[in-house]
């Protein structure tokens, strides 16, 4: 049974990628100290050094200035993992693939394994301000507890992806996040919770919080960092397993039990999870590598 941990991350001025994994670092030694296996990092918390770096020239540059360390943020990140022996879920970051950029989120392992997942649903401001691409597959992760899907933001606000995700065997989806006001914010977490619910499945949250006006593409960060599962026989009524507080960085945390969510599975009030007819969307299984 897995403990994990999910961050809100406050985004503040970060000027290099030292700076930067210095902070991943810190929250790193909190999780373990209390206990975590697993953490869970926002969509984009690493702009901040981009954002940083490009010093009032714009979106364009923010996102030129991270591309060009993205390589260096994950490697960052793989150290990090390796250093406090966790299993993490590095948020995500804009990177450059065969011409052009997706939103990758990368799972990294204590042992230096990765496993990838690209954002599919791209939003206004990634399309039109940032012309990030989306991805067209869904993996889900083998792990020393079973398997875990990615959802990164916008994509856990369509059924059909987490699904897939489900029906590959996940049983724990995990959804970095990063959004700009209120409403946002309300749709991550209602469609986590409503996702958790449906497919009888956790689902834990990671989100970008705080004010960042000399950060042009996150100035304003919404949201909170929960752990929700089935509203059913043997979890809480309302779903929630763990929550912070709305736009508060800190970590929530929470040992999730797979076996509990076989056990709904069975023996629900109701079998959303059976009764969910089938699709066409399929995910892929892979180990980290």
């Amino acid at each position: 049974m897995p403990r994990v941990a999910a961050l809100a991350w406050k985004v503040e001025r970060s000027a290099s990628v030292e700076a930067f994994a210095s902070r991943v670092d810190r929250w790193l030694g909190d999780a373990r100290a209390a206990g975590a296996d697993v953490v869970l990092l926002p969509e984009y918390a690493a702009v901040e050094v981009g954002a940083t770096v490009a010093a009032g020239r714009g979106v364009a540059a923010e996102l030129a200035e991270t591309v060009a360390r993205a390589e260096a943020i994950e490697a960052a990140m793989a150290s990090a993992a390796a250093r406090h022996g966790l299993w993490l879920v590095g948020g995500s970051l804009p990177v450059r693939e065969a011409q052009h950029l997706v939103n990758r989120a990368t799972l990294f392992t204590p042992d230096g394994r990765r496993a990838v997942q690209r954002k599919r649903a791209m939003t206004r401001f990634e399309t039109e301000r940032w012309g990030i691409r989306g991805a067209d597959d869904l993996f889900a992760i083998d792990t020393p507890w079973g398997r875990f899907g990615i959802a990164i933001c916008y994509d856990c606000e369509f059924p059909p992806f987490v699904r897939a995700l489900v029906e590959a065997g996940a049983w724990l989806i995990v959804v970095p996040a990063c959004t700009d006001t209120p409403t946002g914010a309300t749709r991550v977490t209602v469609s986590a919770r409503a996702r958790a619910i449906e497919n009888q499945v956790f689902v834990a949250v990671a989100p970008t919080v705080g004010a960042a006006p000399w950060c042009e593409s996150l100035d304003r960060n919404h949201g909170r960092a929960g752990i929700y599962g089935p509203a059913d026989r043997g979890f809480p009524s309302d779903g929630v397993i763990a929550e912070g507080p709305l736009d508060t960085p800190g970590l929530v945390v929470a040992d999730l039990d797979p076996e509990a969510i076989a056990r709904v599975r069975r023996d629900g009030a109701v079998r959303n999870h059976a009764d969910w007819p089938r699709g066409d969307l399929r995910a892929i299984i892979v180990s980290p590598g």
